[in-house]
């Protein structure tokens, strides 16, 4: 009979996906998952899989398709329905290509370089303010965190007064633990920040969300829709994204002065921590619209899927030199950190540009940073579905 497995979460180091993703994409890159409803569908581990699945338009992101692939109650009200209005991430063509056309302007590279001085004053005014109230500081609190919350809210235009209540929102959709109820009543109350946000004329108000209300080409709800979802997965990828890699880097000492004695080296090095680090830890849904072969498998119509993000980006196929290994010299093409294909991330010029923005200021500020507790204490946000670090302890 056919092997089984539930999706597995445990780690057997905090910087590498769980051992069973490895050793299924060893010995059958495509196989069977169970998802925690019962259902049995199928786990992509390979990256060669993985981007052809994430570009072939058989296989649909329809959120009415999608399973969680862990336990997480607080999806129940999302998924199995069709997606609401504004989020292009759960929807094919052509309603994902109308919108993500209306947006994809304002994430370019050449755009996210216009936000240099921007990031670059938030970046200095954060570590300033932690050398002032330093020695010792959680990185979560005093600068990963409140650095994507602010450059967020300023590209989407939202007030400084909402930044607080619309963290606390976010944490609660992103646990896994949460329950469907808390999770919708977070939903709303971020809504309520961004209607208003959208609807605000104010000269000093300026942003995203109110360029879109003025151009006319998207509906109020489409507007909400899009500026909840910007909210909540730029500022949570961001936060998780930058600590990890503080903590892989200090972890890897030897990367570490690496980079320090080649700043030019930054662009390659996120790059490299994107990929081996892959916040996305659980990985992306897909769902086959019709009974297809793929990979020498019969899949059938409505098949859950589950897109292994982090196992692909370890894929000794593609990445043929210790894939296990932090090398922060390495050719890094071809990642999927972001994901692949026409649902790839929106944001990724902006988590790129406020990591290089952030890492080499951060090192120069505190040449001598170091963990302020054992690595093993520091408490991972496996609870999460964005993964990083629920706190990040230094010194200096």
């Amino acid at each position: 009979m056919e092997s089984v497995s539930a999706h597995p979460t445990e780690r057997a180091r905090p910087f590498d996906p769980p051992r069973p993703l490895m050793e299924w994409q060893d010995r059958e890159p495509l196989r069977r998952m169970s998802y925690p409803d019962g259902h049995v569908g199928w786990v992509v581990t390979s990256h060669e899989l993985a981007r052809q699945m994430l570009t072939d338009p058989r296989f649909s992101a329809r959120s009415e398709f999608k399973r969680a692939p862990v336990h997480r109650p607080g999806t129940d009200p999302f998924f199995g329905v069709p997606a609401a209005p504004g989020w292009l991430v759960d929807m094919d063509p052509p309603q994902h290509t109308r919108l993500r056309q209306q947006l994809a302007g304002q994430f370019t590279v050449r755009r996210m370089k216009e936000l240099r001085p921007l990031i670059g004053r938030i970046v200095d005014e954060l570590l300033s303010g932690m050398a002032e109230a330093g020695p010792g500081a959680d990185l979560v609190e005093a600068f990963a965190l409140p650095l994507a919350s602010q450059v967020i809210c300023e590209l989407l235009g939202v007030r400084h007064r909402d930044r607080v209540e619309f963290q606390r929102n976010s944490r609660i959709i992103f646990n896994l633990r949460s329950s469907a109820a808390d999770t919708s009543a977070a939903m709303d109350r971020l809504y309520a920040t961004i209607r208003e946000t959208a609807a605000d004329t104010a000269p000093e108000a300026p942003g995203l969300l109110r360029a879109l209300t003025e151009e006319g080409t998207l509906d109020a709800e489409e507007i909400a829709g899009i500026g909840v979802l910007l909210l909540t997965a730029g500022h949570d990828s961001t936060t998780g994204s930058l600590a990890l890699s503080v903590f892989a880097l200090l972890s890897h000492p030897d990367q570490l002065a690496r980079l320090l004695a080649q700043p030019s080296l930054v662009d390659n090095a996120v790059e490299e921590l994107l990929r081996y680090l892959t916040v996305f830890h659980y990985g992306v849904p897909r769902t086959p619209l019709e009974d297809l072969e793929f990979a020498g498998r019969h899949l059938k119509a409505g098949d859950s899927i589950t897109v292994s993000l982090s196992a692909a980006n370890r894929d000794p196929c593609w990445f043929e030199d210790e894939p296990d290994r932090l090398d922060l010299g390495r050719r890094t093409t071809g990642h999927v950190a972001f994901g692949y294909g026409m649902h790839q991330c929106l944001g990724q010029n902006l988590v790129r540009m406020e990591m290089r923005a952030a890492l080499p200021a951060l090192f120069r500020y505190f040449p001598s940073l170091a963990l302020a507790v054992p690595a093993e204490d520091i408490p991972l946000s496996t609870d999460m579905s964005v993964y990083g670090v629920h706190r990040l302890p230094v010194t200096w």
